[in-house]
């Protein structure tokens, strides 16, 4: 229907101008009415910047139009145009685009409000940071009100006034600007806090942002000490508990074998010897028990050295190799001509390693194939020692107490050494990780950092 009227209306007007041409070409040919001959040559002149205004109107539309789209300006409308336009139904779907064009704006923006009131919730601190190639000149797009509280700082527009401020705060941020996590310590108006810290690069529309999140994780640290404290005492207090309860119940026992008697006869006397032998068990146990605990809490400082990797699995295949053989389970150690090359104390590494190897000849046991491997990999900037093992595999729930002191779920084990072991870890800046399933085996991992 529009196109028909704006046919028509262009046809009227390229006709109205052809019968002007013609007619002033005739009177300029045959007639010397030069009043006439101007008159139709204005008409004519007339009529066709009549008929450039009218299609240069619909092109300047259609350009308001797309500059409104691109300008996101919601301002205009072309209602008038619906009803009086040569394309009525052009302009009515130019303001359906622009309303719904608009509507998704708005949705936009209450989405971006929504978010960043929950972002201005949470106890994480945020700060985006759009960059680019002027340092100075980096602006803060977000920076809430946790992040403020954390650091002790006003919500900056500028990162340059945080690196002023917070300088080493913002040197250890730029050490992992390519995207990581870090463990921060910072002074903050002379008090201590320990932050956990992630950066996220980010590209949007062309546009290079850093999310810079971080928490304070003091709190949870000592939440977490406080249990591992009070689980440790549970340990110690039930295995003190089951020596001391014995030998009290002897010792009552012995003493009233003994109270009022200046002879005891053949079988008493057996008794008295079999109490005593109990006694000096149970307490031989107890001085067991109080010097793993110090084997544990007194493990000398680690003497670094440079050591090649195939040096240390060599060691730990000569060392390991006749105890297993006599167990009847395979040992595989490769790679055992490696010249990597890392820092580390070679005697507590092998005692982290055979730790591990003599706990998994033991998970083997009963297995049909028995089977161990130890093997190294590289992984980014991190040195995996694994061992891995075909055994019955660790329980879900036994994973998160394989490591606390004196747990064991093996018969006559002390339950001290992958405490120990991860303790050395510790002392190397490393990790052990275990990953197992059960009745499929398990896969001890020692973490060092390799750069």
């Amino acid at each position: 229907m529009f196109y028909q009227r704006f046919t028509f209306r262009l046809i009227f007007r390229l006709l109205i101008i052809n019968l002007l041409g013609y007619l002033l070409f005739y009177l300029i040919k045959n007639t010397q009415l030069w009043f006439t001959i101007i008159g139709v040559a204005l008409i004519l002149l007339g009529t066709i910047i009549s008929l450039y205004y009218y299609i240069n109107q619909i092109r300047s539309d259609i350009n308001r139009f797309i500059l409104a789209v691109k300008t996101r300006d919601h301002t205009l409308n072309f209602k008038n145009k619906v009803t009086k336009g040569s394309f009525p139904e052009l302009y009515e779907s130019f303001s359906d685009i622009l309303q719904v064009h608009k509507q998704i704006r708005l949705e936009q923006e209450a989405m971006f409000q929504l978010i960043k009131t929950i972002l201005e919730q949470v106890p994480v601190g945020v700060i985006v940071v759009n960059n680019t190639n002027q340092k100075e000149s980096e602006e803060v797009a977000f920076f809430n009100q946790a992040a403020s509280n954390l650091l002790g700082i006003p919500a900056y527009k500028y990162w340059h006034r945080v690196k002023q401020h917070l300088p080493t705060f913002a040197t250890e941020i730029e050490q992992i600007l390519a995207g990581g996590k870090r463990f921060l310590e910072l002074k903050i108006q002379d008090k201590l806090i320990q932050l956990s810290t992630e950066v996220i690069p980010l590209n949007l529309y062309g546009n290079n942002y850093t999310i810079i999140s971080f928490q304070n994780i003091k709190d949870e640290i000592e939440q977490k000490e406080t249990e591992a404290w009070n689980r440790l005492i549970g340990v110690i207090s039930h295995e003190i508990l089951n020596s001391i309860t014995p030998i009290s119940s002897l010792s009552d026992t012995i003493n009233r074998m003994v109270t009022d008697k200046n002879n005891l006869t053949e079988d008493e006397m057996d008794d008295l010897k079999t109490a005593l032998q109990t006694i000096q068990r149970r307490s031989s146990g107890l001085l067991d028990f109080v010097k793993d605990y110090r084997l544990i809490a007194e493990l000398p400082t680690p003497n670094l050295e440079s050591h090649t990797i195939g040096e240390i699995l060599k060691h730990i295949k000569v060392l390991m190799q006749p105890f297993a053989k006599v167990k009847n389970v395979v040992l595989d150690v490769e790679q055992t001509s490696s010249k990597i090359t890392i820092q580390l104390d070679l005697k507590l590494v092998e005692q982290v390693l055979i730790n591990l190897i003599t706990n998994s000849i033991y998970a083997v046991e009963n297995r049909e194939h028995p089977h161990i491997n130890v093997n190294y990999r590289l992984e980014n900037t991190k040195l995996y020692i694994d061992v891995t093992d075909n055994g019955k595999g660790i329980d879900a729930n036994d994973l998160e107490k394989i490591f606390v002191p004196f747990y064991t779920t093996r018969k006559n084990g002390s339950g001290i050494g992958l405490t120990i072991s991860r303790n050395i870890m510790k002392m190397h800046r490393g990790s052990i990780e275990v990953v197992s399933m059960p009745d499929n085996g398990t896969t001890f991992s020692l973490v060092f950092n390799y750069v």
